[in-house]
């Protein structure tokens, strides 16, 4: 009689465990399989681009990209101030470069050139000199690991020749006349101008 009573709350207890334990199980994966900078950073270095060729380092380049398309918003700009990609950048053909930077662009960047362009030129000056400062803020921030000279200095974002031309020419008319070596340098401050168009912040100052 007691045990008949008990029944359904020991089905419910145990139902009610069941239930977590799967949610712990999903956590778990969900946190593993995240793409992370350092995972994009030990993906770079477990391969020698130098030993790759035909389908191999095409896939590898495909994989490495996909990688960084996966990253959040903050991952993302963390591998770009650690320049995790960057070792095998230096090592691709400039066909390679050009597919590359063109296959790692956020969505929308098109987009946002266009927006950017169309704000008042002292908008436009206050957004390049805000998106410098909080990534200068970030590099500052950023712990440096060893790997890399960039990682936690306090070296500016961009040569001052670079952020000289994207000021003067216009950044649009810069970056599409641009080689992928100055697209791949100009990549962290376009990704901070669009974190900050998207934010509507450049906007509400109109």
């Amino acid at each position: 009689m007691l045990s008949q009573r008990w029944r359904p709350l020991i089905f419910v207890f145990v139902a009610v465990l069941a239930i977590w334990a799967i949610a712990l199980v999903g956590y778990q994966v969900a946190r593993n399989s995240k793409m992370t900078a350092a995972k994009v950073q030990d993906y770079v270095k477990s391969l020698d681009m130098a030993k790759l060729s035909g389908e191999q380092r095409r896939k590898a380049l495909h994989t490495l990209a996909s990688k960084l398309n996966a990253l959040s918003i903050e991952e993302r700009r963390k591998a770009r101030l650690q320049r995790s990609a960057w070792a095998w950048f230096e090592q691709m053909t400039e066909e390679e470069q050009g597919e590359f930077v063109e296959a790692t662009l956020p969505t929308g960047f098109k987009q946002m050139l266009s927006s950017f362009e169309q704000l008042p030129q002292e908008q436009r000056r206050k957004t390049i000199d805000d998106a410098l400062r909080d990534l200068k803020r970030a590099g500052d921030q950023a712990p440096g690991d060893g790997s890399d000279a960039s990682s936690g200095t306090n070296a500016p974002p961009i040569s001052p020749e670079l952020e000289a031309k994207i000021r003067t020419v216009g950044l649009k008319a810069f970056y599409s006349q641009s080689s992928p070596q100055t697209k791949a340098e100009l990549a962290p401050v376009l990704e901070e101008l669009q974190r900050r168009m998207e934010s509507g912040r450049p906007f509400r100052r109109r």
